[in-house]
């Protein structure tokens, strides 16, 4: 009987001294930050979408007027641009803000797609409201983006 304790005392001595040399102590890590590369390319896009946003009023008014010709032409030229732009910056956020900002652009393509069946079937209302949740779209994108000093 006392053997037996022996030989478990002993393989318990082992399992423990195992168990104690696997485990490592946790090391913090600093939470994740950009590199300058990826600001390098987040600041390449972002004058354009700012661009875009200060010419807000110009498609309201085209709206406003009734220019559904020009209300096309700034969809897919500009605003699209400003979409692709998006789609560029958002590879380089950091991963908790990556999905966010997918599913604003995302947002963004409904709103530019209802802005043009609005614009073909002349509808001014469902337009202005989608232009304003476009640009809304926008400004919630930026606040995503790192602050930088210029």
């Amino acid at each position: 009987m006392a053997r037996q304790r022996s030989i478990l005392s002993l393989i318990l001595v082992i399992l423990a001294t195992f168990l104690i040399s696997c485990g490592s102590p946790t090391v913090a890590t600093a939470p994740p930050t950009y590199t300058t590369s990826q600001l390098e390319k987040i600041q390449e896009y972002v004058p354009e979408i700012l661009s875009v946003r200060d010419r807000s009023q110009e498609l309201q008014k085209l709206i406003q007027k009734k220019d559904w010709i020009y209300v096309g032409n700034f969809i897919h030229g500009p605003m699209t641009s400003a979409k692709q732009n998006m789609s560029y910056i958002t590879s380089n956020l950091l991963p908790k803000d990556q999905t966010k900002a997918r599913q604003i652009t995302r947002d963004l393509l409904k709103h530019l797609v209802k802005i043009d069946q609005a614009a073909g079937a002349s509808n001014s209302q469902l337009a202005l409201s989608n232009n304003k949740a476009a640009f809304a779209d926008i400004d919630n994108f930026l606040q995503l983006l790192p602050q930088t000093s210029n």
